[in-house]
């Protein structure tokens, strides 16, 4: 983890205070934040999925990895600074360490998801609610994925 904060220690920084909006669920982001401290809430469709106060965390990634509006909310809970890496796929791109911290936190999140999944396949075993399980279970396994976006890239300015 440090060695990936050293890694975006360049990076420029935001800072926002206790119930301020971070990210919109819905709406869009060009740069992928990384917590540096503080503490935020993530939300989707106004329920909370977790606290987060780890150090390194991101946040856009799944919009930026998928090519779709950000899809949940990140509300800070308290004073909370985020290193805003811009053009993030061409970060991820150029940085070996990058791409293999942002992997782990992803399999950390599809690991904790599958568990969950089981948990709740073992506790409607018999019942009819079990083939929506195995459903979820497909859908996740086969979502086709987006092209990625073109980067977003400022127009010059005029010949004189």
């Amino acid at each position: 983890m440090s060695a990936f904060l050293a890694l975006i220690a360049g990076q420029p920084r935001q800072k926002f205070d206790p119930g301020a909006v971070v990210l919109q669920q819905g709406g869009a982001s060009d740069h992928l934040l990384v917590l540096i401290e503080g503490e935020v809430e993530v939300l989707r469709d106004e329920i909370r999925l977790i606290k987060v106060a780890t150090p390194g965390a991101l946040f856009g990634e799944m919009s930026i990895l998928l090519n779709c509006p950000l899809t949940a909310t990140v509300r800070a809970l308290r004073p909370s600074t985020f290193a805003l890496i811009a053009q993030p796929r061409e970060f991820l791109a150029s940085s070996t360490a990058a791409s293999l911290h942002m992997a782990e936190l992803l399999a950390g999140r599809l690991d904790a998801l599958n568990k969950y999944l089981i948990d709740v396949k073992h506790q409607y075993e018999g019942h009819d609610h079990l083939g929506m399980v195995d459903e979820v279970l497909e859908t996740l396994m086969n979502r086709p994925l987006r092209p990625p976006r073109p980067a977003v890239r400022p127009e010059a300015p005029p010949a004189p």
